[in-house]
């Protein structure tokens, strides 16, 4: 049997309850099970908003022969009236309170005709309770799912983007905001000091000053603090005469599938995000995407590409959104800051791209090298985890290549790709070179599940759906302390690297 909201549970002996009200021996019986619930009565606790009595909903939506009655009706089965039976006053000592009485729904069109023409039966079928009692529990009920239900889209944990630990310790703690006083220091001087704004931005960067800091790392805003207006003017009227110059052809012969692919790749971009779900901010990635796959024909657009825009498109929304970013309607910006958005994550993207295009060029030789490269890290600073990946034939490209393809931004929460980014724009390389001893340290924290595995089939699917969901700040923190040991022992050691 199918069950759902438009059709409840029934029980078979109750299903013909009608026809025993006439045999007076089960009274007795349907007295004992009145006092077990139900198969009913279990669903309907356990779905008590979708059996709501609602006068003023339901008002005028359905007409029954006998008007001087007020049937009970289920909102969820508009086509059949429903039907409320309880016993006789005379064979009971005190009637249930109404949300203790037993309901059943009547699925007998030719039954429910004879019941309306014939009245009740024995005095023992009442159809409908008083109107006060009804405007109680549409009272009550209301009450209830103003309670139970909330006002914003519920957010799955690996959806929320806001920075907060595993604990649920807000990050703002005495020593974050000395951090961020200096932060503001280094950034008001005329000349930005950008060799100690990676050293602060290693550890992590205060949201508030994260967007210019960003900016500035990436190669985007000069130092020069006067030149940064004007720069930031240039650099986004010319992102939007690429829009004028390029964007008509996106149905041309030459760029279709290119658009194609990008059009279909854009919803799959953080799907547990509402905020990227908004038809207003997949055109502003589609944008993004096809005109830096049109100025970069060597690689042109490939999948996984789509996931690089969104952190610099959160941390640049964020400059104007003081919470709850999950939700935020893009189309309550105005106009010009929709643009300014648009065009400052286009080239922070282009820029961290410039950087890894070999990673996107044909047959993509920059990951397969990374790859490889995890490959024998792996089998210095842990022999026990390569030979059972060896034992069990999982190779390294069967995981991994996602890992360096979309820079672990599926393994891990959106927040905590920010914070990793924080990082990889304070190193050198960050993206290319620091990134390969993230992965292995990512890989190496596993090992206890990793050795558990016995068979292939398993082990690739821990490997690819690894717990992070609880993931915040600390956890990162300490993946990166442990790429940058690993880094420290093996980058400038050669003949440690090698066998």
């Amino acid at each position: 049997p199918v069950y759902g909201a438009q059709h409840p549970p029934l029980d078979p002996p109750l299903y013909w309850f009608p026809y025993r009200l006439k045999d007076t021996p089960k009274a007795s019986s349907l007295n004992s099970k009145s006092k077990k619930p139900s198969t009913f009565h279990e669903f309907a606790r356990s779905t008590n908003d979708a059996w709501d009595i609602d006068d003023e909903e339901d008002d005028g939506m359905f007409s029954l022969k006998q008007p001087s009655s007020s049937p009970v009706q289920s909102r969820s089965m508009p086509q059949t009236p429903c039907v409320k039976f309880i016993k006789a006053p005379e064979e009971t000592e005190s009637l249930p309170r109404p949300r203790d009485r037993q309901e059943f729904i009547s699925t007998n069109p030719v039954q429910d005709r004879l019941d309306d023409e014939s009245g009740p039966a024995n005095g023992r079928v009442v159809k409908s309770c008083s109107d006060a009692q009804l405007n109680v529990n549409a009272a009550r009920n209301t009450l209830q799912k103003q309670q139970s239900l909330p006002v914003r889209p519920v957010i799955p944990l690996v959806a929320r983007i806001s920075d907060q630990n595993a604990s649920g310790a807000p990050p703002m703690t005495v020593r974050e905001k000395t951090r961020l006083d200096k932060f503001k220091q280094l950034l008001a001087s005329p000349n930005t000091d950008l060799e100690e704004l990676r050293k602060h931005s290693w550890s992590g960067i205060p949201r508030e000053v994260r967007p210019v800091t960003w900016r500035l790392l990436s190669g985007y805003l000069p130092a020069n603090r006067e030149r940064r207006d004007l720069v930031l003017q240039r650099k986004r009227e010319e992102y939007f005469g690429f829009i004028e110059q390029y964007y008509h052809s996106r149905t041309d012969e030459n760029h279709r599938d290119t658009y194609r692919q990008i059009h279909i790749d854009i919803p799959r971009t953080n799907p547990l995000i509402p905020l990227f779900q908004q038809p207003l901010v997949q055109e502003v990635f589609e944008r993004i995407l096809f005109i830096w796959a049109i100025r970069h024909p060597a690689s042109g657009y490939v999948q996984g590409i789509n996931d690089l825009v969104t952190p610099f498109f959160v941390v640049f929304l964020s400059e104007f959104v003081e919470e709850d970013v999950e939700n935020f309607e893009m189309a309550s910006l105005p106009q010009d800051t929709q643009r300014n958005i648009e065009a400052d994550s286009f080239w922070c993207m282009s820029k961290l791209l410039d950087g890894i295009q070999d990673n996107y060029t044909f047959a993509q030789p920059g990951i397969q090298i990374k790859v490889k490269a995890l490959e024998e890290l792996v089998s210095r600073i842990d022999e026990d985890v390569h030979v059972h990946f060896q034992k069990c034939e999982v190779e390294y490209l069967q995981f991994a290549f996602r890992w360096m393809n979309n820079l672990l931004m599926r393994e891990l929460p959106l927040r905590c790709t920010i914070r990793l980014w924080d990082t990889y724009q304070a190193e050198s390389e960050g993206f290319s070179h620091f990134h390969l001893y993230v992965c292995a340290a990512f890989l190496i924290k596993w090992r206890k599940e990793i050795l558990s595995m016995l068979d292939f089939q398993s082990l690739l699917m821990l490997l690819q759906n690894l717990p992070t969901i609880h993931w915040g700040n600390e956890e990162v923190g300490l993946l990166l302390a442990e790429a940058y040991r690993l880094k420290y022992m093996f980058a400038d050691a050669p003949s440690h690297y090698k066998r």
